[in-house]
């Protein structure tokens, strides 16, 4: 019997919203509509990075997911852009190019499914962003934004277990080079012993990768997708400013 985080994990994957797309599904629904709260912000970025200022960004953004939450977009998804990240870059392309009407906008709140787009939070997030084009600030914004989900859940998996304070000191080395660490202070820091220091480092890398692989697997269609995915976004996360 699958336990209730299970059976969220299996409900909140793009494979589910994929496979009851022609058919009226409450959990595709949910879903679909969980995954686009949790990746909102690469797509404002790249609409913000494709020429449109803050208010103009948010308005096409929050229409935009609430057209795709409303109509049935999905019916068109195609093989090549099964992957969540390529099926929300495709159709966002798309709804600017083709079905966006400034003189039939629609207030931010006036109908439709919205969505907590915070302005404040998202134009102090994108005036730090890297100066490159819009497509190459999505990609890295979406391999960010995974790995921030991956740190926030082991950093709640150390909470529940009253290792918070570990957490605090391990954190800055988790994707550190492994010649980079300094084990004896960090040893230190936590009053243990050297070899200690080193197995709680070890854990916590090895666990975080887990957590990466289950979050990646989410927005794929198909088990298969992960690796190839994995290595797609350390190329968009190799790509500097």
């Amino acid at each position: 019997m699958p336990t209730t985080a299970q059976r969220q994990f299996l409900t909140t994957r793009w494979s589910v919203v994929l496979t009851a797309r022609h058919e009226s599904s409450p959990d595709a629904a949910a879903a679909l509509e969980t995954l686009c709260r949790t990746y909102w912000y690469p797509l404002y970025a790249y609409v913000r990075r494709s020429g449109h200022g803050p208010d103009d960004a948010q308005d096409l953004t929050q229409e935009f997911f609430a057209r795709l939450l409303e109509k049935n977009w999905l019916r068109s998804v195609a093989p090549e852009h099964g992957r969540f990240r390529s099926f929300l870059l495709v159709a966002m392309k798309r709804f600017l190019a083709k079905e966006w009407r400034r003189e039939h906008a629609q207030k931010r709140g006036s109908g439709g499914t919205a969505l907590p787009l915070d302005p404040v939070d998202a134009e102090t997030r994108y005036g730090v962003e890297p100066a490159v084009g819009a497509d190459v600030l999505f990609e890295r914004r979406w391999a960010l934004t995974l790995l921030q989900r991956a740190l926030d859940r082991v950093e709640s998996e150390f909470e529940t277990t009253g290792k918070r304070a570990e957490f605090d000191v391990l954190k800055d080395w988790l994707t550190a080079d492994r010649g980079e660490i300094p084990y004896q202070a960090i040893a230190q820091k936590l009053a243990t012993s050297e070899g200690t220091a080193r197995v709680a480092i070890h854990r916590l890398r090895k666990r975080f990768r887990e957590i990466f692989r289950e979050i990646i697997a989410e927005t794929v269609s198909e088990p298969r997708e992960v690796e190839d995915e994995m290595r797609h976004l350390a190329v968009a996360l190799g790509r500097n400013a």
